[in-house]
């Protein structure tokens, strides 16, 4: 569930709030409330209430029940956060109807009707609130997991594509006859990547360590087909426990690389591939010959949609006239 309100959420706040304002302005007309009460009462009930509700999709409910699922907590937390803002709003109401507060005799009684306030106060809007975020989800859930099949269709037939299979099969035999003992070690490199393609066909995430070892095979292929054409420096010297990106992110990558940047003359295309607080940023020199921009931008899009299902952060693209920088967020997954 996404626990950020966006625009239609706060004009649904708004007729909510405005309609329990009309009906609390007939209420207060109807006894004869003094005009400070107006003044007063509905804006604090109101601020209040969004407090209370920002607080709990903010922050208790992804805490408490999507993160660790603990529902003693979530009750507890919610019951004192509750019962606090319902009897500061009955306080403050008392004081500005000039009820001293001396006159509360019983304390547990008070509170007790803080919860039931609170309850009146927040427990439509954000029922309301809960359920529409609860369907944006499941139809963001419905729309990304069609991105996904689609992707995992495009990236399957990519990564087992004939043609990759035949620009390989020339390269290995134009080095059988050049330098046999390289020609063994692409072969070994070709079956460790075609291995891994297999076993990973199905996975959403994969371990960076993995990716890295997958990554490393990949760009000896790259390397050992162009020659000095493309310098790609990884870098090594960084912690992977727990750390995980969606499957093939980097190979789609690298291939971006090499398919939108030819090496023209001395010109290499040099590409460096680093960690950097929790983000891996891809940067690449460009060639100076165009490129097709929209097969690139489907490409991003489709690495994109994977990442709206699996984190909440989203790739950066830095795009100037002679660097080409992805910044893609390190997925640690919850326990």
């Amino acid at each position: 569930m996404n626990t950020k309100l966006n625009t239609s959420d706060w004009i649904l706040l708004s007729i909510i709030f405005g309609f329990t304002i009309l009906l609390g302005c007939i209420d207060y007309y109807r006894v004869d409330n003094q005009l400070i009460e107006y003044l007063i009462d509905f804006p604090t009930t109101t601020i209040l209430s969004i407090l209370i509700i920002l607080v709990f999709i903010q922050k208790i409910v992804p805490s408490f029940l999507i993160k660790n699922k603990r529902y003693f907590s979530f009750f507890i937390t919610s019951l004192l956060l509750l019962t606090f803002a319902g009897t500061l709003d009955n306080i403050i109401s008392r004081l500005t109807a000039g009820k001293s507060l001396s006159s509360i005799t019983n304390i547990f009684s008070y509170l007790n009707g803080g919860l039931y306030n609170a309850v009146e106060m927040v427990g439509f809007p954000l029922g309301v609130l809960l359920i529409k975020k609860f369907y944006e989800g499941q139809q963001e859930l419905l729309k990304t997991q069609k991105l996904q099949k689609e992707n995992e269709l495009k990236l399957l037939r990519s990564q087992i594509d004939p043609h990759f299979l035949f620009n390989n099969l020339n390269t290995l035999d134009a080095l059988i006859d050049s330098n046999p003992e390289k020609a063994k070690e692409y072969i070994n490199r070709l079956s460790l990547i075609y291995r891994y393609l297999i076993q990973t066909k199905d996975a959403e995430v994969m371990e960076l360590s993995k990716e890295i070892e997958f990554a490393e095979n990949y760009i000896f292929l790259i390397q050992t087909k162009f020659g000095e054409d493309y310098e790609i420096d990884l870098e090594k010297n960084t912690a992977l426990q727990d750390q995980f990106i969606p499957t093939g992110a980097l190979q789609a990558l690298l291939e971006n690389v090499v398919k939108h940047n030819k090496a023209t003359g001395n010109n290499t295309i040099k590409t460096s591939i680093q960690f950097n607080e929790g983000w891996i940023v891809i940067s690449n020199s460009k060639s100076n010959q165009e490129t097709n921009n929209e097969s690139f931008g489907t490409g991003l899009e489709n690495l994109k949609a994977r990442y709206a299902l699996l984190s909440d952060q989203q790739i950066q693209i830095y795009n100037t006239e002679t660097n080409f920088d992805v910044h893609i967020p390190i997925i640690t997954l919850s326990t």
